[in-house]
């Protein structure tokens, strides 16, 4: 096992803004032992509450699309207006491709070389429902730390969008240029979730092209139903790599923040927010559980063989494993 560090010094070099003790408590909160998990409520429970000052922007986007570039210029124009920026990128894919959001990293030279940022990748190690936990604690560490601004990643991999859109204030979708074609591509329910669209490498001989999707976008977003925040879903163009357009994205995000300020429907979504988060956290905990039992586990296996034979359908034999998991839970 690892070594730890007293609960004490996670807390006070978390307050402090200590970037290497932040990596080390995100470290632990990401841990699947038992003993990290009692750990991680310690300190959560040293920590002060989350604080409706900090903005949590979710991005998402193909590979290829330049998250990283982008993402590098963009949380250097957000250090200049005064903010932390503290960076977290979920990789559901990671434990496959060993390590596309770590080589990510690299590619942030001026943010990475920041004092006043932190950036940190995430590998899920092929769980998503354990990622979505962790960075959801780990947001919880970087305001802690004092970054008012969070950012978090994922590389655009299905299920990952809806996990991190349920724990953010803006949900950025960035896309490349070619319109019609690239409509074609967009799943409907990541569009409806999208609060703004920024097209990227909108720049030399791709800024006529650029518009154009512009406009076919800002189209398709009009075919929705309005958002119950009352906030209209943007498109802008912009290039990570020029830096082009990133002040008038900055502009939308903060228009956005005092809009929903106003309406109080921030506030309202991070409560709703950190409900789901609470029900979602019994689940994993009693899923968890119940995997560890040792009755189950010992006839899971047959079990499983049964189902895979056709001898049993999946219902009953589910049912039948939860009726000897409770049963242990009621003799304990």
């Amino acid at each position: 096992m690892p070594r730890r560090l007293p609960v004490a010094t996670y807390i006070e070099g978390i307050r402090a803004g200590d970037r290497a003790v932040l990596s080390r408590a995100i470290t632990v909160v990401e841990s699947t032992l038992e003993s990290d998990r009692s750990l991680t409520v310690e300190i959560l429970n040293g920590l002060p509450r989350w604080t409706a000052s900090s903005f949590r922007l979710g991005i998402t986007g193909v590979p290829g699309v330049g998250k990283s570039t982008f993402i590098d210029r963009f949380g250097m124009h957000v250090l200049e207006r005064g903010h932390r920026v503290a960076v977290l990128a979920v990789d559901p894919s990671s434990s496959l491709t060993r390590g596309s959001i770590l080589g990510d990293k690299t590619r942030m030279e001026d943010l990475v070389r920041a004092p006043e940022a932190f950036v940190r990748p995430s590998p899920a190690r092929g769980s998503l429902g354990g990622v979505t936990r962790s960075t959801r604690e780990a947001i919880l560490l970087c305001e802690a730390a004092g970054y008012d601004f969070i950012v978090v990643e994922t590389v655009g991999v299905g299920q990952s969008e809806i996990a991190v859109h349920s724990m953010v204030d803006f949900f950025l979708l960035l896309m490349l240029a070619g319109a019609g074609d690239e409509l074609q591509g967009i799943k409907k329910g990541i569009m409806e979730m999208a609060d703004g669209i920024a097209i990227n490498k909108a720049d030399g001989d791709n800024q006529i092209r650029a518009r154009e999707a512009r406009t076919e976008y800002q189209k398709a977003l009009h075919l929705f139903p309005p958002s119950k925040s009352g906030w209209q879903a943007q498109v802008v163009t912009c290039s990570g790599l020029k830096g082009e357009g990133i002040p008038e994205l900055y502009a939308m995000l903060m228009d956005y923040r005092e809009r929903m300020r106003g309406n109080e429907w921030g506030a309202s979504k991070r409560q709703r927010q950190a409900l789901q988060w609470m029900h979602e956290t019994v689940r994993s905990s009693i899923e968890a559980r119940f995997y560890a039992d040792t009755r189950v586990k010992a006839e899971l296996p047959a079990m499983e063989a049964r189902v895979v034979a056709g001898e049993i359908a999946p219902t009953l034999a589910a049912n039948d494993l939860i009726r000897l998991y409770l049963q242990r839970e009621k003799k304990d």
